[in-house]
């Protein structure tokens, strides 16, 4: 498990009690504040007590989606805080069946807290829940704007480059599967010539980067492990440590196809899996279950390598996933952006939950 922890911040209302209702859910890191991820959405008619449970159901999970070991959930709610703490007794027995179902997402993590602010202090949580209730309505939305005292103004200029983790990304070199532009996901397909060749140009230009490498970890597909070995090799020998969340997506029945291969065969499935993180080809993975992987295997990498520089070796999915999240950018970005294969990617980290991506899918030394 990683070691990342989070705030999640939740609300609901009701116009009403019983009424229209929506709930909101912001998940914060817990050193800079910045908002990761948000949530919200309309329930129909219900209560303000159910509307605030659903928030810290849909906070929790987005906590989980970013791979979170532990989380501090903050809310105005005193019925809810109260209750999930174990301090009061849940007597409405319309409301058990949520706060089982919260108790089951905390028990996903390594620790959760549970503590009451007051409304003041969760103005954006409020606001989404606001939103989605307008929403519903079908009255006219203004852009849910991060309230200005909670978000303290920074310099453009990062801090000082000796407190980042520098990460160099590199996709490893080609196979047969990669030159025919087939799906390769688990299937473990080893570097063909070319790919020897690349991987060992990569590894050049990775020492050119830095010679002072903390770590290089890898996939453990053995064409990512043959590409990390050789990248080891030339910037001293560092020994490489398979992290197995860094493998690729499984593509499940699309595996050894081609994208027309599947597209004749599976047209609605692939339309979903386009539209949607969250959608798996049929027997595989989603993104979204490959993202809340590798943001653990970051999250750890951070912790365990500060200040340092980690050479990370993976598949395009997984890097992919990570360059959208550092350049925070939508989904869209996934099927937008192309890596070649031993194409090498840079990134800074630094404990305050600043990035600076520095490049992205570098290619001259493959020429």
């Amino acid at each position: 498990m990683s070691d990342l922890r989070v705030v999640v911040e939740a609300d609901g209302g009701s116009r009403g009690n019983p009424g229209p209702a929506g709930y909101g859910a912001v998940v914060r890191d817990t050193g800079s504040g910045d908002v990761l991820l948000e949530r919200h959405g309309s329930l129909g008619t219900t209560t303000n007590n159910v509307a605030e449970y659903q928030g810290l159901i849909a906070g929790l999970r987005a906590a989980a989606e970013l791979g979170a070991a532990r989380v501090d959930v903050r809310m105005d709610s005193k019925l809810v805080i109260e209750q999930m703490s174990g301090r009061w007794q849940i007597k409405n027995p319309g409301l058990r069946p949520l706060a089982a179902e919260a108790a089951k997402l905390v028990d996903g993590f390594a620790g959760v807290t549970f503590d009451w602010i007051p409304r003041e202090r969760n103005k954006l949580a409020d606001a989404l829940a606001n939103r989605a209730m307008d929403e519903a309505a079908g009255k006219p939305v203004r852009d849910v704007i991060e309230p200005e005292e909670k978000t303290p103004p920074r310099s453009w200029a990062p801090p000082s480059m000796e407190a980042a983790t520098r990460l160099i990304l590199v996709r490893h070199g080609e196979t047969a599967l990669t030159k025919q532009g087939r799906y390769s996901g688990r299937g473990d397909v080893p570097l063909s010539d070319e790919g020897e060749a690349q991987a060992m140009a990569a590894a050049g230009r990775v020492a050119g980067i830095s010679r002072d490498v903390a770590a290089v970890v890898s996939s453990p597909l053995s064409r990512c492990t043959r590409t990390a070995e050789l990248i080891a090799a030339e910037v001293g020998g560092v020994s490489v440590t398979v992290m197995p969340e860094l493998i690729e997506c499984d593509f499940g029945d699309w595996e050894g196809l081609t994208f027309g291969e599947v597209r004749e065969r599976w047209p609605a499935e692939m339309d979903r899996w386009l539209g949607s993180t969250s959608v798996a080809p049929p027997g595989g993975e989603s993104f979204q279950t490959v993202s809340k992987r590798v943001r653990g295997a970051l999250a750890t990498l951070q912790s365990a390598y500060p200040s340092s520089v980690v050479v990370v070796v993976s598949h395009v999915s997984p890097i992919k996933l990570i360059l959208r999240d550092a350049l925070a950018a939508g989904d869209a970005f996934l099927h937008r952006l192309f890596l070649d294969a031993a194409g090498v990617s840079t990134m800074d980290m630094w404990p305050d939950g600043g990035i600076a991506v520095r490049s992205v899918n570098e290619t001259a030394h493959l020429r």
